[in-house]
């Protein structure tokens, strides 16, 4: 069977997105991609984004490729499933232009995953993945549409059902799906593409000078924190075989690749990968919990080849971090050493705030002091409240078709406060 697997070309005007805009490896894709040609499937990964093809070169493609089954993602990478556009608006757009070229369309991603009925109201698919979507693709890819009941983690519409029927022509089938990452094989991306990845994502210490990639060594997080869209995919914490990871990354450098950027939710401490990663010519960035890492761990980072941490502190007060359910094991004071320890074995350290009720003059008091000592931080901005993290569930229940527009919605307007606040105080 001839598959494509599509991620759209992202415009982000006008859009509340908070993620890289830059192009990044679509790494459920490229795993999907792998499992499907295992099983014998003929696949053809297009990545717009990544090689800037327009819509109308996208369907040049499908109308010579004729995929029998044609895969669309709606977020831009799986880097930013967690915090991916609210709006739909070029999931749609893509699968208008490309449905006739396809006999089948189906559609994976955090919108499908929070609200499955919502997605397939809005884009003319024949099925929706709910959770993480690499396993269930190729069973959904071989079934035929009569069949759809028997496949768990999706939502399908019925047969003889058409958009126009909405909810009520729309079936949804079990759970979220959780992928066992002993079954992902490593990824192997095509010299075309390594090419065309020329993004070093969250490197700041230098410019690039060859292709970036983006890898992954674990799925989901121990924590629960309430800002985190996390409950409806990549949720349960996880570790990617040392073996399988250490073969894609050595496939990434034979590629030409000296720089990764590590995807995790949270980069915990691995003392045997990061001996191994010690021992190539390769340098890398991630994101994690700086109460987490002791001071050797710290140094065993940066001795590794790490030169880039985003650590999410979220708030300078241990009020703060309760409201947002961080469960530091760190005092503040503890916290900003521990950064100020990072920076002296990693070139570049970013402190991630979130609007917690922190008193602004304390705030800018201590970014100030971080700045002198070369660690970056944001100023606090009031959080999105994602479907899928306990800040949406606490404030609303259960996900319901319109989360994404209520979320947005009530986002514009504490920002808009937000800023009214400190104009005021200006």
């Amino acid at each position: 069977m001839k598959v494509a697997l599509i991620n759209p070309p992202w415009s982000f005007e006008g859009s509340v997105y908070f993620g890289c805009r830059e192009p990044h490896f679509a790494l459920e894709l490229g795993y999907a991609r792998a499992l499907l040609e295992q099983r014998g499937h003929v696949v053809r990964l297009l990545d717009a984004q990544m090689s800037g093809a327009d819509l109308g070169a996208l369907e040049t493609e499908l109308w010579s490729y004729r995929p029998d089954v044609t895969v669309l993602t709606t977020a831009p990478s799986y880097l930013y499933w967690s915090c991916a556009p609210p709006e739909l608006r070029e999931p749609i757009q893509t699968a208008r232009a490309l449905r006739p070229y396809t006999q089948r369309l189906f559609v994976v991603g955090p919108h499908a995953s929070t609200t499955p009925k919502a997605v397939l109201a809005k884009i003319d698919a024949d099925a929706v993945v709910m959770g993480e979507c690499e396993a269930v693709l190729p069973e959904l890819v071989e079934a035929a549409p009569a069949d759809y009941g028997g496949i768990d983690s999706i939502a399908y519409r019925l047969p003889g059902a058409s958009a126009g029927d909405g909810a009520a022509g729309i079936a949804v089938q079990g759970s979220r799906a959780v992928v066992d990452l002993q079954r992902l094989p490593a990824l192997r991306w095509q010299q075309a593409e390594v090419a065309a990845h020329r993004h070093q994502h969250h490197r700041f210490d230098r410019a690039p000078s060859g292709p970036g990639a983006e890898v992954e060594a674990s799925r989901g997080c121990p924590h629960a924190c309430t800002f985190c869209a996390k409950q409806s995919f990549r949720n349960r914490y996880r570790t990617r075989p040392l073996r399988v990871l250490l073969d894609e990354i050595d496939g990434l450098i034979a590629r030409g690749v000296r720089y990764v950027y590590f995807i995790d939710e949270i980069f915990l401490p691995n003392r045997a990968l990061l001996e191994a990663l010690a021992e190539r010519e390769l340098q890398f960035g991630v994101q994690l919990r700086i109460d987490n890492w002791s001071e050797e761990l710290l140094g065993m980072l940066g001795r590794a080849g790490c030169v880039s941490v985003e650590a999410g502190v979220e708030s300078i007060t241990a009020r703060g971090r309760s409201l947002l359910n961080k469960q530091s094991r760190l005092s503040s004071e503890q916290l900003t050493e521990r950064l100020l320890c990072a920076k002296r074995h990693v070139p570049y350290v970013q402190a991630n705030l979130l609007a917690s009720g922190d008193d602004p003059a304390a705030v800018a008091a201590w970014r100030a002091e971080l700045s002198q000592r070369g660690v970056w931080s944001n100023q606090p901005a009031p959080a999105f409240p994602y479907p899928g993290s306990p800040q949406y569930q606490l404030q609303w229940g259960d996900l319901d078709d319109l989360a994404w527009e209520r979320a947005h919605k009530h986002f514009l307007h504490a920002s808009a406060l937000s800023q009214a606040r400190a104009a005021s105080k200006g």
